[in-house]
């Protein structure tokens, strides 16, 4: 039985009815999984730049915290550096005042020419040589004019071994040294300086580090006391 032109536009219509059904089914699919590989892409970009700023967040926190530290440790390096100058610069200035009351020993005549001749004689068991230019200060001479026969006397006692003493007239040592004297031996190749500001030299840099305990107290945390 043929179909009549009314069956057959029905027919078409259903069919056209049933494809756009699928095709609005399969749009919709479509849709539902764009939005949901949006969402993903969406998410990975955002937990991307998430972590990106927690990590450039995290690298100025390291180097703030960093900066911080280097400050604090260079302004504690300046606060010791300056505390250690103000002990140094003290330290100095109790050896200037030391050096300052070595000019009262020569005022004490008798005193003087004990030290002189200690100083004498031991510059001469240094030397151990038979002729020996001594080198003093100008206004010296008479202290040292006095003190010659006993320096050699107790020379020979001590070495066994005579020796030649010449007060050097030409040349004589500042005036303002403190006092003491200049050795010297082989047309001055050999020169013993034993003057009073040198003998202080000699015993502060010994001494240092117990002047500096007992004008500061002892460094908990040094080693060594040199």
């Amino acid at each position: 039985m043929a179909l009549s032109d009314a069956d057959v536009q029905k027919q078409i219509k259903h069919m056209m009815a049933f494809i756009e059904q699928e095709a609005n089914e399969k749009a919709e699919e479509i849709d539902a999984k764009a939005e949901e590989e949006f969402n993903l892409e969406k998410g990975r970009l955002v937990q991307h730049q998430r972590l990106k700023i927690m990590e450039y967040y995290e690298r100025k926190e390291k180097q703030v915290e960093l900066q911080k530290n280097i400050q604090s440790s260079n302004m504690l390096n300046q606060a010791r550096l300056k505390a250690l100058k103000f002990r140094e610069d003290y330290v100095r200035d109790v050896l200037d005042e030391a050096r300052r009351r070595l000019g009262q020993i020569t005022k004490d005549v008798d005193s003087y020419k004990e030290v002189m001749k200690k100083l004498m004689v031991q510059g001469l068991l240094q030397l151990l040589e038979n002729n020996v230019v001594i080198r003093i200060r100008e206004k010296d001479q008479s202290v040292v004019n006095d003190i010659l026969s006993a320096v050699t006397e107790e020379y020979k006692r001590i070495s066994g071994k005579d020796v030649n003493l010449k007060v050097d007239s030409d040349t004589f040592l500042s005036a303002e040294t403190c006092g003491g004297i200049d050795l010297l031996a082989q047309k001055g190749k050999i020169k013993i300086n034993n003057t009073l500001e040198s003998r202080l030299e000699l015993i502060a840099s010994q001494l240092v580090p117990e002047i500096r305990i007992a004008l500061f107290g002892r460094n908990p945390n040094r080693k060594f006391n040199d």
